[in-house]
Protein backbone atom coordinates (compact mmCIF):
# COMPACT_ATOMS: atom_id res chain seq x y z
CA UNK A 1 0.00 0.00 0.00
CA UNK A 2 2.86 2.36 0.80
CA UNK A 3 4.69 1.85 -2.70
CA UNK A 4 0.64 2.62 -4.35
CA UNK A 5 1.31 5.75 -2.33
CA UNK A 6 4.83 6.67 -2.84
CA UNK A 7 4.57 6.15 -6.54
CA UNK A 8 1.01 8.09 -6.84
CA UNK A 9 2.78 11.07 -4.68
CA UNK A 10 5.86 10.58 -7.65
CA UNK A 11 3.73 11.11 -10.45
CA UNK A 12 1.64 14.42 -8.87
CA UNK A 13 5.00 16.10 -8.00
CA UNK A 14 6.24 14.99 -11.70
CA UNK A 15 2.96 16.68 -12.67
CA UNK A 16 3.42 20.20 -10.25
CA UNK A 17 7.29 19.90 -11.58
CA UNK A 18 6.26 19.77 -15.09
CA UNK A 19 3.85 22.36 -14.74
CA UNK A 20 6.01 25.09 -13.49
CA UNK A 21 8.55 24.26 -15.76
CA UNK A 22 5.47 25.15 -18.48
CA UNK A 23 4.88 28.42 -16.50
CA UNK A 24 8.65 29.35 -16.24
CA UNK A 25 9.47 28.79 -19.92
CA UNK A 26 6.52 29.52 -21.91
CA UNK A 27 4.12 31.11 -19.30
CA UNK A 28 1.31 28.45 -19.95
CA UNK A 29 -0.05 27.14 -16.75
CA UNK A 30 -1.15 23.73 -18.01
CA UNK A 31 -3.40 22.88 -15.13
CA UNK A 32 -5.25 26.08 -15.41
CA UNK A 33 -5.25 25.52 -19.43
CA UNK A 34 -7.33 21.76 -19.13
CA UNK A 35 -9.07 22.56 -16.05
CA UNK A 36 -11.07 25.56 -16.36
CA UNK A 37 -8.46 28.41 -15.05
CA UNK A 38 -6.90 28.99 -11.51
CA UNK A 39 -9.74 29.94 -9.43
CA UNK A 40 -11.69 26.80 -10.87
CA UNK A 41 -12.35 23.68 -8.20
CA UNK A 42 -11.09 21.04 -10.45
CA UNK A 43 -7.59 23.17 -10.97
CA UNK A 44 -7.25 23.72 -6.85
CA UNK A 45 -7.90 20.23 -6.48
CA UNK A 46 -5.32 19.73 -8.51
CA UNK A 47 -2.79 21.99 -6.84
CA UNK A 48 -4.00 20.72 -3.48
CA UNK A 49 -3.02 17.45 -4.50
CA UNK A 50 0.42 18.32 -6.24
CA UNK A 51 0.94 20.12 -2.90
CA UNK A 52 -0.04 17.15 -0.69
CA UNK A 53 2.48 15.03 -2.80
CA UNK A 54 5.27 17.07 -1.93
CA UNK A 55 4.95 17.04 1.12
CA UNK A 56 4.96 13.12 1.25
CA UNK A 57 7.84 13.02 -0.66
CA UNK A 58 9.29 13.96 2.08
CA UNK A 59 9.15 11.15 3.40
CA UNK A 60 10.91 9.68 0.49
CA UNK A 61 14.43 11.06 1.81
CA UNK A 62 14.66 9.01 4.99
CA UNK A 63 13.11 6.06 3.59
CA UNK A 64 15.21 2.81 4.15
CA UNK A 65 16.91 2.28 0.80
CA UNK A 66 17.02 -1.66 0.43
CA UNK A 67 19.83 -2.75 -1.74
CA UNK A 68 18.77 -4.13 -5.06
CA UNK A 69 19.61 -8.46 -6.23
CA UNK A 70 20.74 -9.37 -9.12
Amino acid sequence: MRDLLDNTALVLVIVGALNWGSIGLFGIDLVAMLFGGQGALLSRIVYTLVGLAGLWSITLLFKEKHPVHS
